[in-house]
């Protein structure tokens, strides 16, 4: 930092910011703190009283805050993502469309350990809108070494770092189980909720298809969605330990590979992934019915991006996968299912 005159200021970097005082009509900042002086400035900072600025000089091999914020944004956006201009060194990452925040942790990690680097992001996996704030980067001061952004770079060259996975809009075909619905005893209050949460996302039911507590019944009618074209089938009833809940079975029995059946998550312990070829079956416990957020919120739009669901994966919802259950659900802008 050093004093020069503001005819000699032309081209370095302003260390403080300049007010400007219009009585009874404005105060406010004339030229902020990281401000680059220009010649078109000169008159202007004279009106202002300054013929002295403390100034940083542009040197080789540095960056100002602009222009390392729009490479650090550069570089660690992927897919779905868009930069905004930068406002005192910070640029924001947008989504460009509604999907699922991807966000390579491990490089991530790698690029903030990067002394004066800054990239903050959204948890991980989370559904979002477009236009929704994925990510913000900037570095901490007015000039950076330049090495540093090309560390990051070197680092992104291996994988996207921050991107935003568009939904793929999925024929679902929705199985209803339990003889007390399929014989009239009690209105099926299940099939509205899937439906309504898959149509949410894009997707198009295809068939619904109501069977009794019978184990052949419910594999067949898995084949006939599968005949069909459903690229994804989605089970209601059945699914606790109870004699008569033989949904499992049934998915066994229609020939699916199981995942897991279990997920260290509340609501939705009771949650089934299994896969018959390439389409993911799964079996959804009762609580979907009635508790506005679940395992289900959390699996779901996994496998909308096309993600193969494995047990790793369902055994990591564990770590935020306890619901709290608040009077007004903020999700996905709270803690539930963040080990994803």
């Amino acid at each position: 930092m050093q004093i020069v005159r503001v005819e000699e200021a032309i081209g370095n970097v302003l260390c403080h910011d300049i007010t400007k005082i219009v009585p009874g009509e404005f105060k406010g900042e004339a030229f902020k703190k990281g401000h680059i002086i220009t010649e078109e400035d000169i008159p202007s900072l004279l009106k202002l009283g300054k013929e002295h600025l403390y100034v940083w000089q542009l040197k080789k091999g540095f960056l100002h805050e602009n222009d390392a914020g729009l490479r650090l944004a550069q570089a660690v956006k992927g897919q779905g993502l868009s930069m905004t201009e930068p406002s005192e060194g910070k640029v924001n990452l947008i989504a460009e469309h509604d999907g699922m925040v991807a966000i390579n942790e491990e490089l991530l990690t790698g690029i903030n350990m990067i002394e004066e680097i800054v990239v903050a992001t959204r948890n991980n996996s989370r559904p979002v809108k477009k236009g929704d704030k994925i990510a913000s980067v900037r570095v901490i001061p007015l000039l950076v070494d330049e090495t540093k952004i090309e560390m990051v770079e070197k680092i992104a060259q291996q994988a996207e770092v921050a991107a935003v996975k568009p939904f793929r809009s999925y024929k679902v075909g929705v199985i209803t189980t339990g003889s007390e619905v399929y014989h009239g005893r009690i209105q099926d209050k299940f099939g509205p909720v899937v439906k309504a949460k898959v149509e949410g996302f894009g997707c198009n039911v295809l068939e619904h298809i109501f069977v009794p507590d019978d184990a052949e019944k419910i594999s067949q009618a898995v084949s006939a969605l599968i005949a069909n074209g459903a690229e994804l089938i989605l089970t209601t009833g059945g699914m606790s330990v109870d004699p008569d809940d033989v949904t499992p079975s049934g998915i066994r029995k229609a020939g699916a590979e199981i995942v897991t059946y279990g997920a260290p998550v509340l609501p939705g312990s009771m949650l089934m992934v299994a896969y018959l070829g390439e389409v993911p079956v799964l079996g959804l416990p009762g609580c979907v019915m009635y508790h506005k957020t679940t395992v289900f919120d959390l699996v779901l739009p996994l496998v909308l991006i096309g993600q193969h669901i494995t047990r790793p994966m369902v055994v990591k919802l564990g770590m935020g996968g306890l619901c709290l259950e608040c009077e007004v659900c903020q999700y996905p802008a709270c803690s539930f299912g963040t080990g994803a």
